[in-house]
């Protein structure tokens, strides 16, 4: 099934999801979406954007490095931040990286009112679908 497809029988899975991104964090490129409403593509191409900073920016990348280097360990190219949540106003976004291709994460978008473990649940369960798609 196409990556098109499963964003498209993920959003009715969350609750209250307004739209779904897949996102390669290394180049900051959208790889597809899926939305109950029209974003100007401005917008999305900034998410896309912003969720190659949230992950792996510098300021991210030295903290990831500093956990490093303080435990001792080699800088393998692991990452400590999985799972990232951010409560706007009106929405809930909700991140999660890729467990089998690291640089690309998953955006799933809510609204406010969604009960945010059912989300967070939800989301999580739809990552292997998401993942195997590609």
């Amino acid at each position: 099934m196409s990556l098109d497809a499963v964003l498209s029988q993920v959003v009715p899975t969350v609750p209250e999801c307004l739209a779904v991104g897949y996102v390669d964090a290394g180049s900051g490129m959208l790889l597809s979406i899926r939305t109950v409403d029209s974003h100007p593509r401005e917008v999305i191409d900034l998410v896309a954007a912003a969720t190659g900073d949230l992950f792996n920016g510098p300021n991210v990348s030295m903290i990831e490095k500093m956990f490093k280097r303080s435990r001792g360990l080699s800088d393998d190219g692991h990452h400590y931040f999985q799972e990232i949540i951010i409560n706007s106003d009106n929405l809930i976004h909700v991140f999660l990286r890729s467990k089998s291709v690291p640089d690309y994460v998953a955006v799933f978008v809510c609204r406010r009112t969604a009960n945010l473990g059912m989300a967070l649940t939800k989301a999580r369960m739809a990552m292997p679908q998401i993942e195997a798609a590609l």
